[in-house]
């Protein structure tokens, strides 16, 4: 008789965010969208956790005392991770939700990030297009993968290169999204983004106090008129920039 042993693993995620002071900053708004500001340090939704009930989210629902007032219907058409920073696009109504929802699936809004990495990069410019898959055993990390890994892109171009200690400044522009894709793509090419927690070198992590993402802007079409924005959300620490 063949006896088979079987693994299971559990994944545990005991992650509490600190508190953030800073605001959610309303850069436009209208009838049926806003275009925001995520500070860095603060979640796109609330967690499971009851500890963790501070969000984007649960502050354009709630109102943020004395800065904007409560959007009772709002809703995030995506997300940015806990510690990038920049615009996010949310949904005022269920139509123009829906509408815009549309626009992320057809893949037709593009996004382009600011961020700072370790070391020069060789190029001035390329793509990334290692494939992205689940790290189960690692939960929240995902990995690099060829064999189960789903397609992933990111176009990057080098704005200036920085000294003491040498870093580049990149600008991003994902052409697909998956989770984490900037931040493992970056390292994966051998320059993890500085402050990243997950995807870093011996050094990396410590060498900014936060994540130095920045989502710098979107282009999509405003779900009433079909007009084209190009929102823009000024980047933190552009120091440099060509």
């Amino acid at each position: 008789m063949t006896s088979t042993n079987i693994s299971t693993y559990t994944i545990v995620d005991d992650f509490v965010a600190p508190p953030c002071d800073d605001f959610v900053q309303i850069i436009y708004q209208d009838d049926d969208i806003l275009l925001i500001n995520k500070p860095s340090g603060l979640l796109s939704l609330s967690g499971k956790n009851p500890l963790n009930w501070d969000s984007v989210h649960y502050r354009l629902t709630h109102g943020q005392e004395g800065v904007s007032p409560a959007f009772a219907e709002a809703k995030l058409v995506h997300r940015l991770d806990f510690g990038t920073s920049g615009i996010m696009l949310v949904g005022l109504n269920p139509q123009s939700l829906k509408h815009l929802n549309k626009q992320f699936q057809a893949r037709t809004i593009q996004k382009r990030y600011i961020a700072i990495l370790a070391g020069w990069l060789d190029d001035d410019q390329g793509q990334i297009t290692a494939r992205i898959a689940k790290d189960k055993m690692l939960f929240p990390r995902v990995k690099i993968c060829a064999a189960t890994g789903k397609a992933a892109v990111s176009d990057y171009r080098v704005l200036s290169r920085l000294e003491h200690p040498r870093r580049s400044l990149v600008k991003f522009t994902p052409l697909t999204g998956r989770t984490h894709q900037l931040r493992i793509h970056s390292r994966a090419i051998g320059h993890p983004i500085i402050g990243c927690d997950l995807y870093h070198n011996e050094y990396s992590e410590q060498m900014a106090t936060r994540l130095m993402l920045h989502a710098s802007e979107l282009l999509f079409k405003h779900p009433k008129t079909g007009n084209g924005i190009n929102g823009q959300c000024p980047c933190p620490f552009n120091e440099g920039e060509k």
